[in-house]
């Protein structure tokens, strides 16, 4: 095998030392040349795309994917010297996951650019939480340095923190001439929860709550990220009709959140028809959660080793009335919005995101998938029941608000045969298989196709069955900066729609 075309995995086994216990991928211990010599590779490996940057005490893990094999392996380094060097150089996703690093742990990115706090406003009632010893705050907090722009005729709008609605807090930035935007920064970290800080020491039962609640509208992907991830570091396998209901309520959770987005942001396009319309379609979805789960949100009903809550004969009947009905009507609005020359006028052209940079920051879901990117974790490494279902990944090249729109018009036509083929599928049978009582520390790790995209679980697990530390990276991540380049060029009017049709997560950004 010739060192151009080494596999991920075989590169880091040439680096470093594996790692016991951890799965399904392997995870190697790296020295800090180690360290140095895969930063080099990643600059001539563009296809090793980052999955997650995360911290503990006195350590840091990188997760890598090979884009085009699917192959997955992480990469871990001890510091000693409480520093590591930085990978934002290669992978620019890195940077604002090595600030939150930075906040978190108290591990400083040697080589970062730019080191300003991420997720610490200084309004903890401690510093570095996950450190071994965290410390006091500083005190008084220090205005926030954004970052400059030179130019003729250049002013600021702050935008934010609170907004006008019912919508999380964030910052805004922009930086205009006239009307045109030349730069936005975000800053975001206003509803940080120290979830995962939270998780240490708690039962895997208890700590999937919290999972759950990391972003709301996200709390079945998220939940079934961390129990996929805890059943690979205890080797439990979900029962197959387990597997097939967790589908079921991840499929009602993205239909429910492309149908609210399709309509708000033809609201934000001066349509508001489509919000109206859209919205009773989103409420039946939400109802029939309801009927089938028992919650409308679907929260708690996944659970580490199945589901909590069965899909029983009525359960399968609501959805099988709900089915042809949200089709159809799905359908009609859809032409709708095709036909409507005055709102194409707005989402046609605006807000671009080139395909190079949704490569770049490793952006998934609809932002990636608008621009190119056609990556699934349901495909790629795929999981259960997706291996046995047929669906396509809708991928567009213009990388538009019409296009990220697109994305989740196809979605939800696919998301709905999926839950048609599922319901053929399902057959009696347990619902749940129970955690092992004791076992070695151990270590796992979970891609969960969230709607929004790619959401990662780490965990470890303590000899006594409780979390020694979990980890949650959010889609937000790899899309929040590219909301940032998106805008640029356009007008100040057109960031709502903009916003709006990337529709990052604060909270699930925020842990």
């Amino acid at each position: 095998m010739t060192v151009d075309r080494i596999s991920l995995t075989d590169f880091l086994a040439a680096l470093g030392t594996p790692a016991a216990r951890h799965e399904p991928w392997p995870r190697f211990e790296l020295s800090v040349e180690g360290w140095t010599g895969l930063r080099d590779r990643l600059a001539a490996v563009p296809a090793w795309s980052l999955l997650g940057l995360w911290g503990e005490t006195g350590m840091v893990h990188l997760a890598l994917r090979d884009d085009t094999d699917g192959d997955i392996a992480v990469a871990s380094l001890t510091c000693p010297q409480q520093s590591f060097p930085s990978l934002s150089g290669v992978r620019p996703a890195a940077k604002r996951l090595e600030r939150a690093i930075q906040d978190l742990t108290g591990l400083a990115a040697d080589g970062l650019d730019d080191p300003r706090p991420w997720l610490d406003h200084d309004r903890w009632r401690l510093r570095h939480p996950l450190a071994a010893v965290p410390g006091a705050p500083l005190g008084e907090p220090a205005p926030y340095p954004f970052l400059p722009s030179d130019g003729e005729g250049l002013h600021q709008i702050p935008v934010g923190p609170v907004h006008a609605g019912i919508i999380e807090p964030g910052h805004f930035r922009f930086t205009c001439q006239g009307e045109t935007v030349v730069r936005l920064e975000e800053r975001l970290g206003y509803v940080h929860k120290g979830v995962e800080r939270l998780m240490k020491g708690r039962l895997p039962e208890e700590a999937a709550r919290l999972a759950g609640r990391l972003s709301g509208d996200s709390s079945v992907a998220h939940t079934l990220a961390f129990c996929l991830a805890v059943e690979a570091a205890l080797g439990v396998t979900a029962p197959r009709r387990a597997q097939l209901v967790r589908a079921v309520m991840a499929e009602l959770e993205r239909i429910a959140n492309h149908v609210n987005d399709i309509g708000a942001i033809a609201n934000d396009g001066g349509f508001a028809f489509l919000l109206a319309e859209c919205a009773v379609l989103r409420e039946q979805v939400m109802r029939t959660n309801e009927r089938c789960f028992g919650h409308r949100f679907l929260m708690d009903r996944v659970v580490p080793g199945g589901i909590a809550v069965d899909l029983k004969q009525e359960g399968r009947q609501a959805l099988a009335d709900l089915l042809p009905v949200f089709a159809k009507r799905f359908r009609k609005l859809v032409s709708i919005y095709d036909a409507k020359s005055s709102l194409l006028d707005r989402t046609v052209g605006t807000g671009v995101v080139s395909s190079d940079l949704a490569h770049r920051f490793g952006a998934g879901g609809y932002v990636g998938r608008a621009s190119s990117r056609g990556l699934d974790a349901r495909r790629m490494p795929g999981y259960a029941p997706y291996d046995e279902l047929d669906f396509q990944v809708p991928v567009l090249p213009e990388g538009d608000v019409n296009a990220r729109v697109w994305i989740r018009i196809r979605e939800v036509e696919q998301s709905l045969d999926l839950i048609a083929q599922i319901l053929k599928r399902l057959e009696s049978g347990p619902g749940r298989a129970f955690l092992p009582e004791s076992h070695a520390v151990s270590e796992g790790m979970a891609l969960v196709e969230g709607f929004r995209g790619e959401i990662l679980a780490w965990v470890r697990i303590s000899d006594g069955g409780r979390i020694e530390r979990a980890h949650s990276r959010d889609p937000s991540w790899f899309q929040w900066p590219l909301l940032e380049a998106a805008i640029e060029g356009n007008i100040v009017a057109d960031f709502p729609l903009c916003n709006k049709s990337f529709n990052c997560s604060y909270s699930g950004h925020d842990l």
